[in-house]
This record gives structure tokens, sequence and C-alpha cells, in this order.
């Protein structure tokens, strides 16, 4: 069953996000782009608050910038870490894969250990990231937690913007072929989440949909999080 992700920036959202029924909850700062990192203190903050309750992720930036110990303080305490791979298109081949690699391998080795959510950019030659498929293949041939396809620039496009129903399930059939969860986000919103809705992905996941004014930059609404939940769940 296709669940929801919210991703939120503090530990007061996060208390309406699970209020409103959020399955998985994302730390995360949309200030600083898609996968804006959060403070340290802030994941830990909203650790404190879902731990126990559902599953959490965080996001961590680009893997461009990311130095391997440079880690969340309470990664023990996550379930995935997700980063992005934009300005990589032009390196060359193997360089993310190789690094990204070596990290999946070391973290684990580590118990209790976050599993990691491999993010490719719908707008990726904007994002000089590398093309979807590329990163799809990649997830299937590593221990990933899940394969997440996002929109680098918010600019009030969304996913379906930039890729169509049928590039979409091509690439969850190919990641659903090597037992590889999905997640769908990019600037969604209830028409594109009933579009998307068919395509059965483990997690439809929002910012925007589920803040007041529809703005990514304002707070989390509880009610907002429970219509989107119940429109999921309708379905």
């Amino acid at each position: 069953m296709t669940q929801l992700l919210v991703s939120v920036r503090s530990a007061t959202e996060a208390e309406a996000a699970l209020r409103g029924g959020a399955a998985l909850i994302d730390v995360k700062e949309p200030a600083y782009g898609s996968l804006g990192r959060a403070s340290d203190s802030v994941i830990a903050d909203v650790v404190r608050v879902a731990a126990g309750r559902r599953p959490i992720s965080a996001a961590l930036g680009e893997f461009v910038d990311t130095f391997a110990d440079n880690l969340p303080s309470c990664k023990e305490s996550l379930t995935y870490l997700k980063w992005g791979l934009s300005r990589y298109r032009d390196w060359k081949e193997g360089v993310w894969q190789d690094a990204l690699g070596c990290l999946i391998h070391d973290l684990a080795k580590q118990q209790p250990t976050p599993r990691i959510v491999v993010a490719a950019y719908a707008d990726w030659q904007r994002a000089e990231a590398p093309a979807p498929r590329t990163v799809c293949s990649f997830t299937t041939a590593y221990p990933v937690g899940a394969f997440l396809l996002d929109t680098w620039k918010k600019d009030g496009s969304t996913l379906l913007d930039w890729l169509s129903l049928q590039e979409i399930e091509q690439l969850q059939e190919c990641c659903r072929a090597a037992g590889v969860p999905v997640a769908w986000a990019g600037s969604l919103g209830p028409a594109e989440i009933r579009a998307l809705l068919p395509l059965r992905p483990d997690w439809i996941a929002v910012r925007g949909a589920a803040c007041k004014g529809r703005r990514r930059t304002s707070v989390i609404d509880e009610n907002k999080v429970r219509q989107l939940v119940a429109l999921i769940r309708s379905f």
C-alpha cells in the first residue's frame, strides 16, 4: 500500500505530521534546496519526537558536498539517509558510484544502521546530475534502502512536468524487479498524486502540499496532511 512521507523542518512540524497520519517522517531544511540538510540539533529534536512512532529519514544535501564522516550524530536512530547527485553529470564515469557504493558498504558494517536512499532528479539536465535511468541502475546493483525521484529546482514545476507517467513507470518496474522500494516526489499536489497512485509507489513524498498556503517554506498543516492521507487511502 502506498504511504505518505512528509518532510519536516522541526520537532513541532513532526508532531503535526504525525497527528495527520504521515507514515514516514523526513527531516530537511527547504531553504537549502530540494534535499537541504537540517542541523544535527534539529534532526535530533525530530528523533526525540518521532522515534519509535514512525520511521525517520534525513536529507543530507548533495553527495558531491558530503564527507563520509559528516553524518548526523544520531544516525543510529534514523531509518534512512538520502542524498542528491547534482553536479556529477560531467565527472568521470564511476566516480560517484564508487564513492557512494563504499559508503553503503561501510554503513552496512555498523549496527544498527540507516539505509541509503539514492535520489535522482527528473530535471537532471539543469541539475547537472546523472540521468534518472543511470541512478536507477545503480540502486539495483547495491543494497540501498530506496530509490527517490524528485525535482531539483523548486520553481513551481512538478515531477510530471519533467517526466511522463510512462517514463516513471519504467523506472519503477526496474526497481521492483530488484526489490528496491520507490518514492515519488517533486512538488506533488493532489492532482499529481492522483495521477501517480495507479503506479502504486511505496511512498508519495510531500513538503509544500502539506504546508499552509502550499508553500514549502511555510509550516506543516496537520489538516492538509490528514487530507493527503485520506486521498491515498481512498485509492
